[in-house]
């Protein structure tokens, strides 16, 4: 592996902007409101356990970790220094939330992307999603499969494989579909259509809960709590989403029904936040 130390300055600098985005990206996540069954900066929607104060010490733990990943990918880190490296950063959130899983998958799913970003920095290409994703492969893809392969031993992950979802493992191992092919592109075009930030973000929330594999409510709610997660966001979307009639209204029902089945679409919280960092950092389409 190559020393960060050795690297140019110009991709050194990049990677603390990758980073800092990243933290921007949860808090932009956090900021959001309303998001149904989620953590705002006003509610803990079905959390008993968290709030935003918690979300809060989370990112204030992890605000190192995003820049140095993307060091890692910019000096051409194996995988296996990525892993160590998220596993130091998720067990300084859990020292700081007193236990509390805030942002397990957004070390996991933005750490590899800050990481991918790392490497495009490096050899001074810019950080574009299609660029993003195959850095993200090309460089890591044999041990994403290889992890995707494992025994799953964390509550999401047995939630997949009990229902047969796609786990957030192998989400990452086929180069984040989900994220690139519905989040993003929501975000983006609800933006060009000059949709405000907060709708286009929660219309993009919505998106992703429809089709996401997510194993946070499959372990809070079966395939039923998922199954009608997915409903509603179809629903809402048909119906115009947040910028059709009464959309803050709906949204904010729809809140309502998920925290009386106490359902969470975390999987899709950090689908949104990744979709967030690339409104912060992706280059401008040529």
């Amino acid at each position: 592996m190559l020393s960060f130390a050795r690297a140019a300055p110009r991709a050194r600098h990049a990677a603390q902007a990758i980073g800092r985005a990243a933290t921007l990206a949860l808090y932009d996540e956090l900021a959001l409101s309303p998001k149904p069954g989620l953590v705002t900066l006003t509610d803990r929607g079905s959390h008993d356990d968290m709030d935003a104060r918690t979300f809060m010490r989370s990112l204030l733990a992890l605000r190192d970790y995003f820049p140095r990943i993307a060091e890692l990918g910019a000096g051409g880190a194996a995988f296996g220094a990525l892993e160590q490296c998220g596993l130091e950063a998720e067990s300084r959130m859990l020292a700081a939330t007193g236990g509390v899983n805030t942002h397990r998958g957004a070390v996991f799913t933005l750490g590899l992307l800050c990481a991918a970003a790392g490497a495009l920095a490096a050899r001074g290409e810019p950080i574009e999603p299609v660029r993003l994703r195959a850095a993200l492969l090309d460089r890591w893809g044999d041990a994403l499969a290889a992890r995707a392969a494992r025994p799953p031993r964390l509550p999401g992950g047995l939630a997949a494989r009990r229902h047969g979802l796609r786990s957030a493992s192998t989400e990452a191992a086929l180069g984040f579909p989900v994220l690139f092919e519905t989040a993003w592109p929501a975000l983006r075009d609800g933006l060009q259509r000059g949709k405000s930030t907060a709708a286009a973000r929660l219309d993009a929330l919505f998106h992703v809960i429809a089709v996401l594999d997510d194993a946070n409510l499959a372990h809070r709610g079966g395939l039923d709590g998922l199954r009608l997660a997915r409903h509603e966001a179809r629903r809402f979307l048909a119906d115009g989403g947040a910028s059709g009639a009464d959309g803050m209204l709906r949204a904010h029902a729809i809140g309502r029904a998920f925290v009386a089945c106490r359902l969470s679409p975390g999987g899709a919280a950090d689908m949104l936040a990744a979709a967030c960092w690339l409104q912060r950092v992706a280059a401008p389409s040529r």
